[in-house]
């Protein structure tokens, strides 16, 4: 078990950091949006390529972000039942579901998306807009997004198991810490602070 919970360490470790970055992902797609819309009423020029580009971020953003979603616990539950089963009893169900949902699920989305990737990266298929963006790069973050997410499963999984046989603390409760918004929000903060010291 000790093996496993440090496979699991690693995959958390992994997942946080491509999540603590993938945000810039949502900034890029926002700037390009913005240009394109400028470009386009300033000179009147469009471009096909710009429009895919922002689709491509979007998409790389949720994919690639959904395994540290999952490891911060915060994809959407439709909670009637589980809140008002004992700890013990959540975990259990927690190991249900990744066993026998989460694991097929992504299973299946690598089954069909590795050659469906593979096909469009050796046929070298474009976009059918004019102008539009080569499309082997999205059809990538299938694989890579639900591997990513597969693994984060099965660390969950492990966490939970290793809760149950007392080797660890309960792994669904978090470190109360700032969100990257309220890290962002305290930087300005503290800037502006510093500014206006500086300019009296």
């Amino acid at each position: 078990m000790k093996a496993l919970l440090q496979f699991s360490r690693a995959v958390d470790w992994l997942n946080g950091l491509i999540g603590k970055h993938v945000i810039w992902l949502i900034l890029a797609s926002t700037v390009i949006s913005g240009v394109n819309a400028v470009v386009r009423k300033v000179f009147n020029v469009g471009s096909n390529a710009f429009l895919e580009v922002q689709w491509y971020l979007f998409a790389a953003s949720f994919l690639i972000a959904s395994a540290y979603t999952l490891l911060n616990g915060e994809h959407v539950k439709i909670d009637v039942l589980y809140s008002h089963f004992p700890k013990r009893t959540q975990t259990k169900i927690d190991i249900f579901g990744f066993l026998c949902f989460l694991t097929p699920v992504c299973t299946a989305f690598l089954y069909y998306g590795i050659p469906f990737f593979l096909k469009g990266l050796q046929s070298g298929e474009m976009s059918t807009n004019a102008g539009g963006l080569i499309r082997w790069p999205v059809y990538a973050l299938i694989p890579l997004g639900f591997s990513l997410l597969l693994l984060q499963g099965w660390s969950e999984l492990i966490k939970r198991v290793a809760f149950l046989m007392g080797l660890i603390e309960d792994p669904t409760i978090k470190a109360v810490a700032m969100t990257a918004e309220e890290e962002l929000a305290e930087a300005i903060r503290l800037a502006a602070e510093a500014k206006s010291k500086n300019a009296a």
